[in-house]
């Protein structure tokens, strides 16, 4: 079973539960995200990827993204599919990078940022495709061809199965379950930035508050809204 699976399916039977809360401190921005949402837009891109990238168990998908909750979306639909997410572009099926960034690879995949999941106000140069405005387009629901089996690469050098163990284990260290709230302003760099800041907490299916661009006089007015339990930082 792909680690996307294992991650939300204890999460199913509370579908309009808040999962993933991101704020963005440059932008002002908050978006909040259900179980069901997250798992829409995982289906979608894991739907994306299969049908215009081929994307096949053990494939490498670089995210050069920042902790946003569209990179939850792409994180979580390249391993449902059974890829290997890896932060370098060589040798990658595709590359999934942020508005301001570029990269020479044969397959690019521009993702915008943008608060309310509005695509790229411009075409994409080259090759690249548009995700937002792509990805929307492909089907709500995903199953594999195949089961993804524990030791299919997942992160980095890891297997599906170490990854979630490892997950699992730092959760318990920090003693996380699913009553908490967990405020994050940690960076989902890959892989140790995405095991911690991402995979730790939905391993304990307790919901994130991510906060990208943190500005620190504002964490003490984010806890109390958020009636965080625990901090990750």
């Amino acid at each position: 079973m792909s680690l996307t699976e294992q991650l939300l399916r204890p999460l199913l039977a509370s579908p309009a539960k808040p999962l993933i809360t991101h704020y963005d401190d440059r932008l002002g921005s908050r978006v909040e995200l259900s179980v069901a949402t997250t798992v829409n837009w995982a289906a979608k891109t894991a739907n994306w990827l299969v049908d215009e990238f081929d994307v096949e168990p053990g494939d490498h998908v670089a995210v050069r993204l920042p902790a946003h909750w569209q990179t939850a979306g792409v994180l979580l639909g390249a391993w449902w599919c059974g890829a290997r997410v890896v932060a370098e572009p060589s040798g990658a099926r595709v590359v999934f990078v942020g508005p301001d960034e570029e990269v020479d690879a044969p397959a690019v995949a521009v993702v915008s940022l943008d608060p309310m999941g509005r695509g790229l106000s411009n075409p994409p140069g080259g090759s690249a495709l548009d995700y937002l405005n792509e990805a929307r387009l492909s089907g709500d629901q995903f199953s594999p061809l195949s089961p993804i089996p524990g030791d299919t690469p997942a992160l980095g050098k890891s297997t599906v199965d170490e990854i979630l163990t490892e997950a699992r284990a730092r959760a318990g260290k920090l003693g996380l379950t699913a009553t908490d709230r967990v405020l994050s302003t940690l960076d989902w760099t890959v892989p140790e930035g995405v095991l911690d800041g991402l995979l730790v907490p939905l391993a304990a299916s307790a919901h994130l508050v991510q906060v990208t661009h943190a500005d620190p006089a504002k964490l003490d007015a984010r806890r109390e809204a958020e009636r965080t339990t625990a901090d990750l930082s």
